[in-house]
């Protein structure tokens, strides 16, 4: 997936991994998109209640290697 920013929050836990993102995401314009890595374990409900908070389009999350990957896009 294209994406314009990345951000790698591997071995960070919970809440970083979500601040970081709203930070990243705070600096983008509407429609661009954010890729977030993140090992934590409770990265994959915590970023979809973040989207759903936000209202920013989690475009997908998926987990391979025990690394989270999620695509958000700004609102």
């Amino acid at each position: 997936m294209k994406f314009d920013k990345e951000l790698d929050t591997r071995g960070l836990s919970c809440p970083l991994p979500i601040l970081r993102a709203k930070k990243a995401l705070a600096e983008m314009t509407t429609g661009q998109v954010l890729r977030v890595q993140a090992t934590d374990p409770g990265s994959t409900k915590d970023f979809a209640a973040f989207a759903k908070q936000t209202g920013n389009d989690l475009l997908s999350s998926t987990e391979k290697d025990k690394v989270f990957e999620f695509f958000l896009q700004r609102k």
